[in-house]
């Protein structure tokens, strides 16, 4: 049997013996089918034509995929003398990567945003011997379960090192963003996926149900968003690709991105 994985979003499903039918994540109206149709492909072809670059991204490890693949995020290593944390996670995972990831100083766990990122956390996992972190409100999103998975509940979970996971929603009901007091040269730092997705003008930052499909969130849960990280110090946000990052101000940058985005709701042009 093989773990077929779906081309458009890059998440690894339960093996079988042949394709699933549909990607669940894909059809649903935040993810979208590829216009060719629903395709799968495979870790062996994808080692075939692609390779993972490591390097540094604003004082993180960077780990991505080139060329890019699927959704194209990049995870980051946030690297700590009690155990290195994998934030997020890509499709790839070939040897190279694993004796570079060993090299410094390996993993302590997983941990994920939002069901878009869960690509092949199966095989990450098993390849470090390490648990995968994942909010329960998404566990209906878990194409390939594993007892390397483990769902987390409540509005936070403690990590070590003084590092936090934050339910944040918004995107997804279990959406989460990774809190690193350690980040910034100490000033703090959130890792949020496209939760709180960073903007082109990297000042900003904005918010949605829908990226591909352009679905906005309403007011309310901006206002949950922005409660939910506001009791921890941040002066960073690490966003879900390369160079996606607000390099400073990052906290303010919330609060003002989300007043501008909860008056673009009921602003006529």
């Amino acid at each position: 049997m093989v773990a077929y994985i779906c081309a458009t979003c890059g998440v690894q499903h339960e093996p079988s013996d042949e394709p699933p039918g549909s990607c669940a994540i894909c059809e649903d109206e935040r993810q979208y089918i590829g216009w060719t149709g629903q395709r799968w492909t495979t870790l062996d072809e994808l080692r075939a034509g692609h390779k993972n670059e490591i390097h540094d991204d604003l004082g993180l490890t960077g780990i991505g995929t080139k060329p890019a693949f699927a959704i194209g995020q990049r995870a980051l290593l946030v690297r700590s003398a009690e155990g290195n944390l994998l934030w997020d996670c890509i499709t790839l995972i070939d040897g190279a990567t694993v004796d570079a990831v060993r090299k410094l100083g390996g993993l302590r766990a997983i941990a994920i945003s939002h069901p878009h990122y869960y690509s092949c956390m199966v095989e990450w996992a098993k390849a470090f011997d390490v648990p995968v972190y994942i909010h329960a409100a998404d566990r209906q999103w878990v194409m390939r379960p594993d007892a390397v998975i483990e769902l987390w509940s409540g509005e936070a979970k403690r990590l070590w090192d003084g590092m936090s996971l934050i339910r944040a929603g918004g995107h997804f009901d279990g959406g989460t963003v990774l809190h690193w007091p350690g980040g910034a040269e100490g000033r703090g730092a959130l890792l949020t996926g496209d939760l709180l997705q960073v903007a082109q003008d990297r000042r900003w930052i904005s918010f949605m149900y829908s990226y591909p499909n352009y679905i906005p969130l309403p007011a309310s849960e901006i206002d949950r968003i922005v409660a939910a990280v506001q009791p921890f110090a941040f002066d960073r946000i690490y966003g879900a690709w390369w160079d996606r990052n607000v390099a400073s101000d990052a906290k303010a940058a919330v609060h003002r991105s989300a007043e501008r985005y909860k008056k673009a709701l009921t602003t006529r042009l």
